[in-house]
């Protein structure tokens, strides 16, 4: 013990060195919940701060942050339900046009491949000029038969201009739109007739409804 030790009282000798221990076992505790802590606060640094600009799927895109859809803009309700949507001109939309009818055609298969889940997706067409749809692609593509509605803009142009807005976000026009139950737009698919991304678009509706069931009206 230093001379200058010996001048402090013994009292004032513990309390400094009970001091002294009590800073250091604060240290460590703080080091301790730091590390404990660290893969939490990682997690809120990327999710608030570099904000993730997509995610991991087979085929589709990730909307984010989900775009939110507005129940005016149609005549058909969307609330409780994944939906696949797809927006065309009914008087574009003929038999004979192999684009659009791909289009139909790949959401049919695409509620058909999730089996016995089918019954939680629903179809939307929504004929965008309001013509009348050529009577042989309603043979095919009907409610009845493929488990499409075909759903019709409001008149009012306010509306309608929000729904092309909304839909031609980032370039996904012509995609095919999911919309989950809340319902918002969460991911876009591009029209394809290639069997291996039908098979990837298939996995990722299936993860999906695997994994989400809040919200829905089944």
């Amino acid at each position: 013990m230093s001379d200058k030790e010996l001048l402090i009282p013994a009292s004032q000798a513990d309390t400094a060195a009970i001091n002294a221990r009590t800073r250091r076992g604060r240290i460590q505790m703080l080091l301790l919940l730091l590390v404990c802590a660290s893969p939490v606060i990682a997690s809120y640094f990327t999710y608030y701060v570099i904000k993730p600009q997509g995610g991991k799927t087979n085929f589709g895109t990730l909307v984010y942050p989900a775009q939110e859809f507005n129940h005016a803009w149609l005549n058909v309700p969307l609330q409780g339900k994944w939906t696949l949507l797809i927006a065309r001109p009914a008087g574009e939309c003929q038999i004979k046009d192999e684009k659009c009818i791909e289009a139909l055609f790949l959401m049919r298969q695409t509620r058909v491949a999730m089996g016995r889940e089918s019954g939680r997706v629903q179809l939307v067409w929504v004929n965008t000029d309001a013509k009348p749809v050529d009577p042989e692609v309603l043979k095919v593509y009907d409610e009845k038969a493929a488990g499409l509605k075909i759903a019709t803009l409001s008149s009012d142009p306010k509306m309608r201009n929000e729904f092309q807005a909304w839909l031609n976000k980032e370039g996904a026009g012509n995609a095919i739109q999911l919309i989950d139950p809340s319902p918002a737009k969460m991911m876009f698919f591009p029209v394809t007739n290639s069997p291996k991304e039908f098979s990837s678009m298939k996995k990722d509706l299936e993860k999906l409804l695997k994994l989400n069931h809040k919200g829905e009206n089944l």
